[in-house]
């Protein structure tokens, strides 16, 4: 198998210092549903092939990943802030909050954190911020497809109580077609009011 460069940065870390933990999160821009923050540490002597950031990935390759990466995994946490939340608090401060939640939820203490690109955590806790993160650490990685999959999950479920909005095709993302539904039907309770206000005069 060859090594990927997301696995060698971590390599590189992982020499000196024995659990590295990677942050990430999905669900920032949709205008419905919740942000869903995952923390993993994965060990580096059962590299999974494959992953990468979840958005250059398939929603098959996703979910099969998802799969491996729990199954592996030495600890992991998934934290989901709802729709209230970011409402009341904003998305940027919702998105902190959840991947704080997926941090100090963890049974196992890491020797490094590594966040994709979100500053000002309250942890009290060194970590490190990397921009465009689940390009660069595979374990940022790997935290970025337990988001993803987690949060699609639950967009998809949605979409039984909901069916006129469609969300299994688009994810709460403001699709053309999630615009319509919007402008058609109203708002639903998933919907982030601080989002789709400009599409309900």
């Amino acid at each position: 198998m060859k090594i990927t460069t997301q696995q060698l940065f971590d390599y590189d870390l992982h020499l000196n210092s024995s659990l590295i933990c990677g942050v990430d999160e999905a669900g920032r821009g949709p205008l419905a549903g919740p942000v869903v923050c995952a923390s993993v540490i994965m060990p580096l002597d059962k590299l999974i092939f494959g992953v990468n950031d979840s958005k250059k990935l398939s929603q098959k390759l996703r979910e099969s990943l998802f799969s491996q990466i729990i199954e592996v995994a030495i600890d992991y946490q998934i934290a989901i802030i709802d729709n209230q939340t970011i409402d009341r608090v904003n998305i940027l401060n919702a998105t902190k909050l959840g991947m704080e939640q997926a941090i100090l939820g963890l049974k196992v203490s890491p020797d490094i954190i590594l966040v994709d690109a979100v500053k000002g955590l309250q942890i009290n806790r060194d970590y490190t911020a990397l921009t465009k993160g689940d390009a660069t650490s595979y374990s940022i990685a790997c935290a970025s497809i337990l988001a993803k999959v987690a949060r699609d999950k639950i967009m998809t479920e949605m979409c039984l109580t909901y069916p006129q909005y469609s969300f299994s095709k688009h994810k709460g993302y403001g699709t053309t077609m999630h615009i319509e539904a919007i402008r058609t039907y109203g708002a639903t309770p998933i919907h982030r009011q601080s989002f789709i206000k400009n599409f309900l005069v």
